[in-house]
C-alpha cells in the first residue's frame, strides 16, 4: 500500500482507530494526520496486493562444484534408508579460532547432506 500524505499538511497519515459509534461499537480504522486535525475513515476494506519476485540465492559454499575436489571418509549416512558407508566431506572454520572446525559431509550412496562440530 503507498504512503497516503494530508491533503493539508502533506504529512504522511497514519493508521488509528476511531472512536466508537452507534453503527461502528468498535470502532472504524482511519488515516489520521499527527500535525493537523484531518482525519479519512475508512468505511471499506482497504488493501494493495503485490507480488513479490523472489531473489535468486547464490551458493555460498560453491554451488555445482562444492563436492567436486573434496576427499571421502568411511562414515555411517544418517539417513535412515541408506545403508551408505562413506562420505565426502570438507571442513572451514566458520567459528572462532578457538573453537574445533566444522566438517561438512555428503554420503556417497544418496547424497544427504550433514554437518559435525
Amino acid at each position: 500500500m503507498p504512503l497516503v500524505f494530508c491533503p493539508n499538511c502533506s504529512n504522511a497519515l497514519t493508521i488509528a482507530r476511531a472512536d466508537s459509534t452507534n453503527t461502528h461499537p468498535m470502532g472504524v480504522n482511519r488515516f489520521e494526520c499527527r500535525t493537523c486535525p484531518y482525519e479519512w475513515a475508512l468505511e471499506n476494506k482497504w488493501y494493495d496486493r503485490v507480488n513479490v519476485k523472489e531473489k535468486e540465492v547464490e551458493q555460498a559454499l560453491g554451488g555445482k562444484d562444492e563436492w567436486k575436489n573434496a576427499d571421502s571418509i568411511g562414515t555411517q549416512c544418517p539417513n535412515e534408508g541408506c545403508n551408505g558407508e562413506r562420505a565426502y566431506f570438507y571442513q572451514l572454520q566458520i567459528r572462532s579460532a578457538d573453537e574445533p572446525m566444522t566438517t561438512f559431509l555428503r554420503c556417497t550412496t544418496c547424497a544427504t547432506q550433514w554437518r559435525e562440530n
